[in-house]
């Protein structure tokens, strides 16, 4: 499935659904770097303690010893980043702490390829100028991205968001008797849907745009209500979805139990 950039925000998928991305902060993109950069140097620290060892036990010439600190560093600061994320498409031990993960522009999962751009690129950036390069870019850079990242055309979304509360409407006490005998047909679902949108999002809105919304939406809703109480659209709104939620609910569980009986009937035929 394709998918198309249409502002920092938000991707457009290829059936034409806008799809609302997060990327990383600069303040917890910064400190999950750090947690891989203290990892890097702790594995380059620990080669190089163990060949200085082996040096010292005359294990090592010293020819040798350079040639395996060469290799100690690409191992630290080169394959290892380049390993972990591969290994798990973009989470490394400090994107795992913060909530982000390395994904394309598009919001696809990386390949090998960006990986070993963005660590190559790394190794420049953020080893051999301490961060500075990389802090100077993604204060820069809306998505926080480094000069690795506009290389290789990635970013660090953020994968770990605060569940939002269920919104569940209740029946307004005004309500109570109506909803004994009040007959309420069912709505076009287009209909359907802007009612369970706008309460959804009705706090969100002016008082003004609220209570516009709600009358246009009420009059729309009163063709399939009988009787219609006399009540404001809000609370019409919101006793047409309770009252609708839960006959369909129990519609819904006495289907179940009719054809769990007729099962029951078929086993014992």
């Amino acid at each position: 499935m394709s998918a198309t950039i249409t502002d920092e925000q938000e991707i457009l998928s290829g059936e034409a659904v806008a799809i609302d991305v997060q990327p990383v902060g600069f303040v917890l993109r910064a400190a999950g770097a750090l947690i891989d950069m203290a990892l890097g140097i702790v594995l380059f620290i620990a080669v190089t303690w163990v060949q200085v060892w082996l040096m010292s036990e005359g294990l090592l010439t010293e020819h040798t010893f350079r040639i395996l600190m060469i290799c100690a560093a690409v191992l630290s600061f080169l394959v290892l980043p380049i390993t972990v994320e591969v290994a798990t498409r973009g989470r490394s031990l400090g994107k795992l702490a913060v909530g982000g993960r390395i994904v394309r522009i598009d919001g696809g999962a990386i390949t090998f390829r960006h990986t070993f751009i963005r660590a190559l690129v790394g190794v420049l950036e953020v080893y051999m100028t301490f961060g500075g390069a990389a802090v100077i870019t993604g204060a820069l850079t809306a998505r926080s991205q480094r000069l690795g990242d506009l290389v290789a055309g990635t970013y660090s979304q953020r994968v770990r968001t605060p569940a939002l509360p269920a919104h569940q409407p209740y029946l307004p006490p005004s309500l109570a008797g109506w909803a004994s005998i009040a007959d309420v047909a069912r709505m076009p679902d287009r209909l359907a849907r802007r009612i369970s949108q706008f309460l959804a999002h009705a706090q969100r809105l002016s008082p003004a745009a609220r209570a516009g919304v709600a009358q246009e939406l009420a009059a729309e809703a009163r063709s399939f209500v009988s009787p219609v109480p006399a009540v404001s659209a809000e609370e019409l709104l919101l006793g047409i979805t309770v009252l609708r939620r839960e006959r369909e609910k129990t519609a819904l569980t006495n289907a179940d139990d009719r054809a769990e009986r007729l099962s029951g009937r078929r086993i014992r035929l």
